[in-house]
């Protein structure tokens, strides 16, 4: 069974910068793609970003060119690098695996919250 264990949440002053880490153990068999998805309040769980293990990525528009998702499949990794961060971005952060012909993964969540 996998899990995923996710780490890195926390406050931030908007401009600032945060690292989120998740890590999964278990059976990677038909990995399709990691990524992040984030839930603010009162609001639906969107997809901020994915990875495939082929290094393919995906982005919501909303944070092109300020968050990065990178991978280490030897390690079963996945971070989500987010700079300039603005206080729309403040929600409940939460990682996601995906296996072909299989139900998603997710991961417990982390809170980011961006304000002064």
């Amino acid at each position: 069974q996998v899990q995923l264990v996710e780490s890195g949440g926390g406050l931030v002053q908007p401009g600032g910068s945060l690292r989120l880490s998740c890590a999964a153990s278990g059976s990677m068999f038909n990995l399709n793609s990691m990524g992040w998805y984030r839930q603010a309040p009162g609001k639906v769980r969107e997809l901020v970003a994915a990875i495939t293990p082929g290094g393919r990525t995906n982005y919501a528009y909303s944070v092109k060119g300020r968050f990065t998702i990178s991978n280490d499949n030897a390690k079963n990794t996945v971070w989500l690098q987010m700079n300039s961060l603005k206080p729309e971005d403040t929600a409940v952060y939460y990682c996601n695996l995906q296996r072909v012909g299989v139900s998603a993964v997710w991961g417990q969540g982390t809170l980011v919250t961006v304000s002064s």
